[in-house]
């Protein structure tokens, strides 16, 4: 995941760690011998089209939209295909109305047809004020938090874990998140509620006490489950 850093000269690039209290409940539980956060990366406004999210302050908001303003005006003299002046016209009456394009509920189709303008604001913005700079660990996980992913925890004796996946992710989808093989071969999800799991003092009480589930593929992860994957090792 590679979260932008726009107008937010006072933080550093690079990789940084998800400090996240609710896995530190969970380790402290079951005492593994390591623990490890989501990682994601850091990168400058040069490498913005990377971004799954970008960071900005809260001044940079009219320079975000005005940068997709400009380019969508440039477009519209240039392009003759009808459905992409249908659809740049709806982004840019969003835009003028000073919103990012982001909160236009595009369809299918209309996602392909933009896919290559390189459009900044289609992406998850999250803006911080002045008073938020200080804390940078509060910072980015409040990136994280609303950039559309989610992670779900492992544990056991040797870690305890954070996977990153997207909101509405399947259980076969966050198999492939720990490994693909796991994917390959998957049977079922033994899932526990983070409550539960925080409730009942760890997955050998939940269990005993019926809140472990069994679920199918399809079956949506929910923020913070903890999940341990059964599948066929051949």
């Amino acid at each position: 995941m590679k979260i932008c850093l726009f107008s937010l000269p006072d933080l550093l690039n690079g990789r940084q760690s998800i400090k996240d209290e609710r896995l530190d409940q969970v380790d402290k539980i079951t005492k593994s011998e390591k623990k490890t956060y989501i990682q994601v990366e850091l990168i400058g406004e040069k490498e913005i089209l990377d971004a799954d999210v970008v960071l900005a302050a809260k001044e940079a908001r009219a320079d975000l939209i005005l940068s997709d303003l400009e380019f969508i005006e440039n477009r519209l003299i240039k392009v003759s295909d009808e459905l992409e002046r249908n659809i740049l016209n709806k982004l840019k009456n969003v835009l003028e109305k000073e919103e990012f394009i982001s909160s236009v509920i595009l369809n299918e189709e209309e996602k392909k047809v933009i896919s290559g303008c390189g459009l900044v604001t289609i992406k998850p913005i999250v803006l911080s004020g002045k008073d938020e700079l200080d804390d940078k660990e509060k910072l980015i996980f409040k990136a994280f938090r609303e950039s559309g992913f989610m992670s779900f925890f492992t544990t056991g004796e040797k870690e305890t874990r954070a996977w990153l996946i997207k909101n509405g992710a399947t259980a076969w989808e966050a198999s492939g998140a720990v490994h693909s093989d796991i994917q390959k071969g998957f049977i079922r999800a033994e899932i526990i509620s983070f409550n539960d799991f925080v409730q009942y003092g760890g997955g050998v009480a939940a269990k005993q006490a019926g809140k472990l589930r069994l679920e199918q593929k399809d079956y949506v992860i929910q923020d913070c489950d903890l999940a341990n994957f059964r599948f066929n090792k051949s």
